[in-house]
């Protein structure tokens, strides 16, 4: 079973930075996609960006030119830049990681997900 831990959140001004990180407990490398997800109160969990095993990056296009996703193998970390933080930023920040498993009768994707760490942007 993988554990996965966010860390670096907290309260921000407007127009500030983060930087978020997920540690994973086994090897990045073995899952195909990376994704942070955040959820804002009274809101449902939305998609925010993603990373796959080969290097494709796709972000909501709300963060574009803002966030940046990046990985580091080496240290079994996926990690999440926040810049030009705006207030609508506040949420609880999920990271998310998908495998798909070949498996006899049926192959599935197994999906983790870490506990969550809070961004509040505010002045």
């Amino acid at each position: 079973q993988v554990q996965l831990v966010e860390s670096g959140g907290g309260l921000v001004q407007p127009g500030g930075s983060l930087r978020l990180s997920c540690a994973a407990s086994g090897s990045i490398s073995s899952f195909n996609i990376l994704n942070w997800y955040r959820q804002a109160p009274g809101k449902q969990r939305e998609y925010v960006a993603s990373i796959t095993s080969d290097g494709t990056i796709n972000y909501v296009d709300s963060v574009k030119g803002r966030f940046t996703i990046s990985r580091d193998n080496a240290k079994n970390t996926v990690y999440l830049q926040l810049n030009s933080l705006k207030p609508e930023d506040t949420a609880v920040y999920y990271c998310n990681a998908r495998k798909f498993v070949y498996a006899t009768p049926h192959s599935r994707w197994d999906n983790y997900w870490g506990q969550g760490t809070q961004v509040t942007v505010s002045s």
